[in-house]
């Protein structure tokens, strides 16, 4: 088999790999892959994710000669790049085992050079991190190069292990040029996977931190005044305008404090509540949350109402009692985004500290037992929620 077309079949079974890999970025089992952590369930997870790629790569290679062209480095490697020597060598050790099992003129040989894979992206991740470059771990070049040098370690303990000693340098011959170019492009290709991930989510954190502490700072003034109808309809203004959504309302537990946005016209301030969602958020004091898909919406004031999903938090004040609820609604031809509704979540943490003090301030400047605490600064955490990916 020539060269060129060991390469071209290669980037094939690759390409099937890569692919397993970009699905996989796609769930929470890539998050901790993000970072170098010391963490022992992280380690774990890097640690089975990748001897699961060095299996597969093994499975995904194409017989030679007695032998295996494949990508199992790719797993190996990545798994000390990531993990660390322990993390990379047990990841060596489980592929290497594997490869042994199947048997061939090479099956020795190939198991001592995974767990030596395994151990120089290790080695390289205990370096970076000792010269304080961890950000060099996840470099799709850094990951390419370590896995070029692995291959080039493994064709070299090839030669001195298999016999008979032609048949492995005519195999090396072989399989040399076509392993290093595909397990090299593989291991950057994945890492830079990887990367593109670990960017959208410090993209996606970065951009829920700015909204919230933009909602905390517009809100902080306002939320101190009390919680009426006046103050609600002002937080409910910087509401919608920071989270770009379809309506905010605001609620007590019997009636309607504050709306505005989309179908403003029929949900006027002053009526009592006669939606089921709210009543619901009060009576368990829980989130509600109606997608319009699994869980219909239909606006209980107006039949034509184009609101079409609502998220609906409870407002916990005194001994933890629901005193009211901040209520989210998107239009019926958008949806209802991710980051809106962690936020929105994440308000009662916020809402709690704030409100209450508002509401309760008019009986304790008339107390002569309060005048001195309510003379003193009050410390007001900054509104914070940590978000989940979608």
């Amino acid at each position: 088999m020539y060269e060129f077309d060991l390469v071209l079949l290669l980037l094939q079974q690759m390409c099937v790999f890569l692919v397993i890999a970009w699905l996989m970025s796609k769930t929470r089992l890539f998050i901790p892959l993000m970072q170098v952590t010391v963490r022992l369930p992280h380690k774990l997870l890097c640690y089975v994710t990748f001897s699961i790629f060095c299996i597969l790569g093994t499975y995904f290679g194409l017989h030679i000669e007695d032998s295996i062209a494949n990508t199992r480095a790719i797993g190996a490697v990545m798994g000390g790049l990531l993990g660390g020597p322990v993390v990379g060598g047990l990841v060596g050790l489980t592929g290497g085992l594997h490869r042994y099992s199947l048997g061939g003129m090479t099956a020795l040989s190939c198991m001592v050079s995974t767990i030596v894979e395994g151990l120089l992206g290790g080695l390289v991740h205990s370096i970076l991190v000792k010269r304080g470059r961890p950000d060099k771990v996840f470099s799709p070049l850094t990951a390419g190069a370590i896995t070029f040098f692995a291959e080039l370690v493994q064709m070299m303990i090839i030669l001195l292990i298999a016999r008979p000693f032609q048949d492995a340098l005519h195999l090396v011959q072989s399989i040399a040029a076509p392993m290093m170019v595909t397990n090299t492009v593989g291991a950057a290709l994945f890492m830079r996977i990887l990367l593109d991930k670990r960017a959208m989510f410090e993209k996606y954190t970065s951009a829920f931190s700015a909204t919230a502490l933009k909602v905390a700072a517009s809100t902080e003034g306002i939320l101190r005044q009390g919680f009426n109808e006046e103050n609600s309809m002002r937080v409910a203004q910087v509401l919608i305008q920071e989270l770009d959504i379809g309506a905010v309302a605001i609620t007590d537990r019997d009636r309607l404090l504050a709306f505005t946005g989309i179908g403003d016209d029929h949900h006027l301030p002053g009526k009592p509540i006669s939606s089921l969602y709210t009543q619901k958020a009060i009576d368990s004091g829980e989130v509600v949350y109606a997608d319009g898909n699994e869980v219909p919406y239909r606006c209980s004031i107006h039949p034509h109402c184009k609101l079409g999903s609502t998220l609906v938090i409870p407002l916990r004040g005194e001994n933890q009692r629901v005193i009211g609820t901040i209520k989210l609604y998107e239009a019926k031809n958008r949806l209802f985004s991710s980051i809106n509704r962690t936020l929105g979540e994440g308000l009662p943490s916020c809402c709690r500290r704030k409100f209450l003090p508002g509401s309760m301030s008019a009986r304790r400047r008339c107390s002569p037992s309060r005048k001195l605490s309510c003379c003193m600064p009050r410390l007001t955490p900054i509104f914070c929620s940590t978000p989940s990916i979608p």
